[in-house]
């Protein structure tokens, strides 16, 4: 199992379009992803609904885990993904 910590860039958290963004492109890795925010419960990172339940705010650490053909790339491209600050005019 591959797994990554990424502090979060967006300056307002995993909110509606940067989760979106995110879900989606965990969905389309193709393998299973989750992402656990400090000691909490890891979440299905393919659930929009898991992944903003998780609260995740600006400079929060999280924990990527993703198993199968790939992973490391896969995490490679979700942590640009999640240090991105989505929310830059």
């Amino acid at each position: 199992m591959a797994t990554r910590t990424v502090q979060i860039g967006s300056s307002h958290g995993l909110h509606a379009r940067p989760a979106k963004l995110f879900s989606q492109a965990a969905k389309d890795a193709g393998i299973p992803v989750t992402i656990t925010k400090g000691d909490g419960k890891p979440v299905n990172a393919a659930s929009i609904l898991g992944v903003i339940a998780l609260g995740i705010e600006q400079g929060d650490e999280v924990t990527l885990s993703a198993e199968g053909d790939g992973a490391d790339a896969v995490l490679d491209s979700l942590e640009q993904l999640l240090a991105l600050d989505h929310d830059a005019s």
